[in-house]
């Protein structure tokens, strides 16, 4: 090959690489010239082999107005450099949005906001024109707070921010909510900044809940708790305040990194607790409406701002273990007594049986130690009977009281709910309310009058009337007592005490060695009788320093015995 075809063909080499760098491709934006306006197109050439038409209407206002002429430059994205009839296929719109999508990287990158208009709705949200970019607008991003009606922000150019891009998908995510939310907290910021706390201003109530009410205070809302309401007990906020109203409050706190502001009204009027003490003193009688009922007691407001505590157990005398709400009742004017008051506390303790006359002093008056009294068995327990009395007193019959004779437990199963009994007053505690009362009382002590006389040391005669290896049971003389002689005291000698020498019927003679009318014991034995028998032989008839013996001693007092029977 000679150097001048090699030259040639260098040259044509070079010469489609020109062609080929210069020459515009599909898929990019490209700038044109407008060489015709054909009716409603453009016809626009890009350096390629042919021009392509592009409808006015693509160029928006430009297109419409007249601005276009020929000769004016225009950027166009190249769709297809030739189609089936031989011209290039180009797109204003294209363009425009091949424009969009490299501004709104380069805001989206920098976080800043860019401006557009809801033209549509679709599911889910809507869709958001950014300047030929169409992007998606979620419903939770519209506002800060759901919204109803979106027809006046269609079709209106505002702020929005970029949450997400994807050019590959062609997918664009905006909030026009994020944009209010900082809006709002540079506001809330420039606002809180202007408040201290002590400050009184002017606010709208704007909502009320159970725990309080939001004001609006120009831009920002503040919370006025149910208790800063009022120095009073407020139920509900909806009992003082109405939404919509202009309300004067002072800022109690203001927290700058929460934006958090804590309101109050009743701080605006004087506390009424500051000179509480002085206003009621102790034991002093006050008439209060009832507030407020708990389990345990109930409120008594005395004036507004102040209430006072009635504990239920200083609600009546005779109720215990009864809801406050079966004694008194919501709104009803009752007198109390001024029990402790505690300013630091902000406490006051009422009492209403103090008011009222006490039924255990007016029982005591009424009924003393050793009246018989009537009433209802209205309790049985394992330890007694609880019998209602007058003015509704209730006295105890203990175990004990029921039977003279007989174990508690035995003469319990006597008595039954309901039943009507008769009993003595015992004593009457008025201290500690307590009324004692005993059933057995009302006959005498079988066990005293059988005892009438007698004293330690007493011998008496008895019947035997039963004998068993411990001993001998005996009965005394009169037939209401009974006693038992233990083995070992059934003889001085020892080889008489055997219980089998004592037949049933047989009369013995003994001794008392104990008598004690408390626990209604009296123990006897023969032993003890015949040892002073035998000390009082001897110190009649001489002792045993005389020569004689104890038994001739003994002989001779027996013999005077039988003389003088």
């Amino acid at each position: 090959m000679t150097e001048t075809a090699v030259a040639h063909e260098d040259f044509e080499k070079l010469l489609f690489e020109s062609f080929e760098v210069n020459e515009p491709s599909e898929g990019h934006v490209v700038k044109g010239k407008i060489v015709a306006i054909e009716k409603d197109l453009a016809v626009i050439d890009v350096g390629l082999k042919t021009e392509g038409r592009v409808p006015l209407k693509e160029f928006g206002a430009a297109g419409r107005d007249g601005t276009l002429q020929v000769g004016s430059e225009v950027e166009v994205y190249v769709d297809r450099v030739e189609n089936a009839m031989g011209e290039a296929v180009l797109s204003r719109e294209k363009a425009r949005r091949e424009e969009s999508w490299v501004r709104l990287e380069g805001l989206f990158n920098k976080n800043e906001r860019v401006e557009g208009i809801i033209f549509n709705q679709v599911k889910g949200g809507f869709t958001v024109d950014l300047d030929g970019a169409t992007a998606f607008l979620p419903r939770s991003q519209v506002d800060i707070r759901p919204i109803r009606d979106i027809a006046p922000l269609m079709n209106v150019a505002q702020p929005f921010q970029i949450l997400k891009m994807d050019k590959r998908r062609g997918n664009i995510v905006v909030s026009r909510r994020a944009v209010l939310e900082e809006s709002r907290a540079e506001q809330r910021s420039e606002i809180v900044g202007k408040l201290e706390e002590g400050q009184v201003v002017e606010g709208v109530v704007k909502n009320i809940t159970d725990y309080g009410a939001f004001v609006d205070l120009g831009g920002i809302d503040g919370l006025l708790h149910v208790t800063d309401i009022a120095w009073r007990r407020v139920n509900h906020p909806s009992e003082v305040l109405s939404i919509g109203e202009t309300i004067k409050v002072q800022i109690i706190r203001v927290n700058m990194d929460s934006h958090r502001i804590s309101l109050g009204m009743k701080q605006l009027e004087a506390d009424p607790w500051e000179t509480i003490d002085q206003k009621y003193p102790l034991n002093s009688r006050f008439t209060g409406r009832i507030t407020n009922i708990t389990d345990y007691g109930a409120f008594v407001e005395l004036e507004p701002g102040i209430e006072g505590l009635i504990h239920v157990s200083e609600m009546s005398w005779t109720k215990k273990n009864v809801h406050p709400g079966k004694i008194v009742s919501t709104s009803q004017e009752v007198e109390v007594k001024i029990l402790e008051v505690d300013p630091e506390k902000r406490r006051i303790s009422l009492g209403l049986k103090q008011c009222l006359d006490n039924p255990w002093e007016a029982f005591a008056a009424k009924f003393p130690q050793g009246t018989e009294v009537e009433g209802e068995v209205k309790n049985k327990t394992e330890f007694g009977l609880f019998i209602g009395l007058e003015d509704d007193v209730d006295g105890m019959v203990h175990l004990s009281d029921l039977d003279w004779n007989r174990q508690g437990e035995e003469a319990l199963e006597d008595y039954n709910r309901g039943d009507m009994v008769k009993a003595v007053v015992l004593d009457v505690d008025v201290d500690k309310e307590r009324v004692s009362l005993g059933i057995k009382q009302l006959s005498g002590d079988p066990f005293a009058e059988a005892t009438d006389g007698m004293r330690k040391g007493s011998i008496v005669t008895c019947t035997v009337t039963q004998v068993n290896d411990g001993g001998i049971e005996v009965q005394l003389a009169d037939g209401d007592m009974t006693a038992f002689i233990k083995r070992s005291d059934l003889s001085r000698d020892r080889s008489e005490q055997r219980p089998e020498r004592f037949a049933v019927g047989d009369k013995v003679d003994a001794r008392i060695v104990q008598f004690d009318k408390k626990t209604r014991r009296l123990t006897l034995s023969i032993k003890a009788l015949e040892i002073a028998e035998e000390k009082e032989a001897v110190a009649q008839y001489g002792s045993t320093d005389s020569g004689a013996s104890l038994g001739d001693i003994l002989g001779a007092a027996l013999k005077q015995n039988n003389s003088d029977d």
